[in-house]
Formats: C-alpha cells, sequence, structure tokens
C-alpha cells in the first residue's frame, strides 16, 4: 500500500470532480470465488478500482463515500477465531480502515442496509460496472442496474493520468517483464513444447511479482490473436508470437509482445514482413506526443503499412485512399494500442468507450480502427501500448475477397502464398511526457531482427 494520505487525498480529489452531484458512492470491493468448492478458490485479485482509491488487498470489503457531507466509512467483517484458528491472528478492520484514511468502520452487511435506507430517502446511490458476477448480483438485490456515468467519467479522469508512484510501479512491472521475455526467447528452440517455455517464463513472474497480467499468447499461429494453446512442438521455420506481461505485487502492469523466428534466423518474406512492422511500431512512438489523439496516430500507422504492403504488390494504389477504407484492417484487424495501468486494459471494466474516447469522438465502423481502444487526445501522464501487427488470416482473406471489401486494391493471389505465415505483433509500454514520450521499463527488449538473430544464437547450439 501507499500511504494513506495517497487515497485520501485521491478520494478528495474524485470529490471535487463530482461537485454538484447529490447522494452517496458504493465501492464494493472483490470476494474470493470458489473453484470446485467454497474453500479452494481461483487466486485472489481486488478490484482495481478499489486498490486505487482504498488499497485494502483483502476481500469483502465495502465503502460508502457522502457526497453531500464527506463522510467516509469503510464496511467488512472481523475474522472470528474459527478463521484465526486457519488464518492466525488477523488486523482487525478499524486498523484497516485507518491505514487507508478512514476512521469509521462497520460491519460489511450494514453497508447494504445503508444503501436500502438512502434508496428509501430518495437519495442516489453512484457505483461503477461492477466487473465479477457476486457484485453485480449484490447490486441486483439492491435494485440498482445501471451505474453512475458521472462516477465513471471522474474516476476515468483520475486514473488515465498516472501519479509519478505509479509510474515508477510501471517501470518496474516492465522490467520484471524484461525478465520474462528474455526466458522465453532463450527458450525458443525446435522440439520444445511450447508449455515449456511458458512454464519458464511464468515462474519468474511468481518468483519476483504477483504472477502474469493476462493469459500468456505464445504460440506459432500468431494469426490467432489470442491463442493460449501451448501443447505444440517448436517447429523451425516459423514465426513465433510472445505477447505477455507481468503484474507486480502492488498489481501493476507491463505487456510487452515480440516476434521470434523459431529457428533462430528470419527467412526473407519473414525479415519483410517483420520490418514493416517495426518501421510501424517505430513511427507509432515517434508520433506519440501531448495533444495528439492516438487515433490520428492509428491512422497514420495504418497509411505507413499500406505503403510498406504496396512496395512488396500485396496491395495497389494510394495508402492514404487506402487507409481511409480500411484496406489496412485487412492486415491488422485490432487497434494501435490500449490503456495500461492497474490493469493491462486498463478501466475497460467501466466501459472501453468511455475510458478510450473523448467526448467529441465516436467509434469507427471501419475495419481494424473499428477496435481501437485506446483513440482519445493524449496528455502527459497517459501509459498506452504501442503494437501495430500484420496477420495473414486465410479465413478473413477469403472473406473479403468474396465481398470485394477492397474494392479491387488487394493482390488475392499474391495474399495466397502468405496462407501459411502466421502472424508478427511488436509491442511497447510507453509513457505520455510533457515534450513527448518515453518507453516503460529500464531497457528495451531486443526488437531488430539483426538484435534478435544475434540474442538467439545460444539456442541453437
Amino acid at each position: 500500500m501507499f500511504d494513506k494520505e495517497v487515497y485520501a487525498e485521491r478520494r478528495r480529489e474524485l470529490l471535487r470532480r463530482l461537485e454538484g452531484q447529490k447522494g452517496i458512492i458504493l465501492f464494493i470491493g472483490n470476494v474470493e470465488a470458489p473453484a470446485q468448492y467454497r474453500d479452494n478458490c481461483y487466486k485472489w485479485r481486488q478490484d482495481s478500482t478499489w486498490l486505487y482509491f482504498f488499497g485494502l488487498d483483502e476481500p469483502r470489503f465495502a465503502a460508502i463515500l457522502d457526497l453531500e457531507s464527506g463522510a467516509e466509512t469503510i464496511y467488512a467483517d472481523d475474522y472470528t477465531i474459527d478463521d484465526i484458528v486457519w488464518m492466525g491472528p488477523m488486523p482487525s478492520v478499524q486498523s484497516l480502515a485507518e491505514k487507508t484514511g478512514i476512521a469509521a468502520s462497520a460491519p460489511y452487511a450494514k453497508a447494504f442496509e445503508a444503501v436500502k435506507e438512502a434508496l428509501a430517502k430518495g437519495r442516489k446511490v453512484h457505483t461503477i460496472p461492477p466487473s465479477r458476477y457476486y457484485n453485480e448480483m449484490l447490486l441486483g438485490q439492491l435494485g440498482i442496474r445501471q451505474p453512475s456515468e458521472a462516477l465513471i467519467r471522474a474516476i476515468v479522469s483520475l486514473r488515465l493520468v498516472k501519479e509519478p508512484r505509479e509510474i515508477e510501479l510501471i517501470d518496474a512491472a516492465c522490467n520484471l517483464g524484461y525478465e520474462m521475455h528474455t526466458i522465453a526467447r532463450n527458450g525458443i528452440r525446435p522440439g520444445v513444447i511450447e508449455q515449456e517455455i511458458v512454464g519458464g517464463m511464468e515462474a519468474v513472474t511468481l518468483q519476483k511479482g504477483w504472477g502474469v497480467s493476462f493469459a500468456t499468447i505464445l504460440t506459432q499461429h500468431g494469426e490467432i490473436f489470442h491463442c493460449h494453446s501451448h501443447e505444440a512442438t517448436v517447429v523451425p521455420g516459423k514465426l513465433m508470437v510472445v505477447d505477455a506481461g507481468a503484474e507486480s505485487n502492488e498489481h501493476y502492469a507491463s505487456d510487452f509482445t515480440r516476434t521470434y523466428p523459431t529457428g533462430g534466423k528470419y527467412t526473407p518474406r519473414q525479415k519483410d514482413i517483420y520490418d514493416t512492422v517495426l518501421d510501424c511500431n517505430e513511427y507509432a512512438f515517434s508520433l506519440i506526443k501531448p495533444g495528439i489523439a492516438y487515433r490520428d496516430v492509428h491512422i497514420a500507422v495504418a497509411e505507413r503499412m499500406l505503403e510498406h504492403l504496396r512496395d512488396l504488390g500485396l496491395v495497389s494504389g494510394n495508402p492514404a485512399e487506402m487507409a481511409s477504407r480500411g484496406v489496412a484492417g485487412l492486415f491488422m484487424p485490432h487497434g494501435l494500442g490500449h490503456n495500461m495501468g492497474l490493469d493491462v486494459h486498463d478501466m475497460e471494466d467501466l466501459g472501453e468507450d468511455l475510458v478510450g474516447y473523448d467526448d467529441d469522438q465516436t467509434r469507427s465502423p471501419l475495419p481494424g480502427l473499428h477496435s481501437l481502444r485506446m483513440a482519445r487526445k493524449l496528455v502527459p501522464g497517459n501509459v498506452i501500448t504501442d503494437e501495430p501487427g500484420i496477420y495473414f488470416i486465410p479465413d478473413l482473406i477469403r472473406k473479403w475477397k468474396a465481398d470485394g471489401t477492397d474494392r479491387g486494391c488487394v493482390n488475392y493471389s499474391k495474399l495466397e502464398e502468405y496462407f501459411d505465415f502466421g502472424g508478427i505483433r511488436i509491442e511497447d509500454d510507453v509513457l505520455v511526457t510533457p515534450d513527448g514520450a518515453r518507453r516503460l521499463g529500464a531497457r528495451r527488449l531486443p526488437v531488430t531482427t539483426a538484435e534478435i538473430e544475434e540474442a538467439m544464437k545460444q539456442n541453437n547450439g
């Protein structure tokens, strides 16, 4: 936890941003979720908004902030002797409340009695969308069906700009991510089972942090964005996409992607596509600065990508015109990046458009751009990912050809040669600074083909 004044000031700032709103705010932390039976639970993870405002990394807590009086109360149950027999001596709820700068505490059930009382008096109860089903049921039982957009907007505006103390922790998570990716890269060689590589790289995140920040993607089928199957044997001549992140003990995330040649050397065709993706990654980074909309960075990268693909004979036409029609979406159906912080996709549980789009922006229907999670005008303190990719997805290519989506600018006969190619993605974590941007973490993972081939020499004797 940070010092209690950090959480107290965050809550005070939240109330300032909600000035004029009436009623109370109900925050509900997560509870443990049984995997098979009550005492055998899934790995514990606290709600990130709760962590941001209260810091208490324990299950079954709630809090109420009164928007009119400013009163704050923590709600939880003290452990019984039966609990202590199994878990040992535990701190009191009152002592934990004081660690987060709150003087008043009460039993857990009292929180919901207070909500019922407020509703009976006609007072508004502000909540955020629940990310866990248990909390959704609690709110349903209280008759609260709609989250408070005013509260969501206030929280998003606070959490989008990372404090220096948060940036330090994200840097540390990125350093741990560097270690896990180094282990993964060093483990790639023909004959190895993918699961062995995943086990090695995830081990270090448990040795030095909370674990992984999301389910590891490690696959020789890079055209499948979220491939979590790891039973395949590494074979030479393929591309291995490793998209993985570490989560610190304080629950801040990292998220890197690199694409490696399974035999240690890129083929000429692989190198052409890889260098195109790397150029797009570098180009995006060069554009990131306060005042530019990340949607505009995505569009600029799409044009750059299409220019390269035109030079390779895969498309024909004016890159800007093709980008304006969404042609880049055939090759990169996802957006350029997303927010990152206490979650790897920070705050998206609060509503992706409310988090990623300014009020004067609407989500585009264009392929690829439609999936952009972060479109906002950038400000110092934003933490975002820079992750362009090129993928050859046979089913998508066939559909575009059948539907005529490209309007004649895609060379489908040439694309058929890439049906067994897979995909390439390169991802870095980036902080927007007052005068531009910097990549997070003490070092950057090897990223050029020459750097990667040199780093992988030891893998193949």
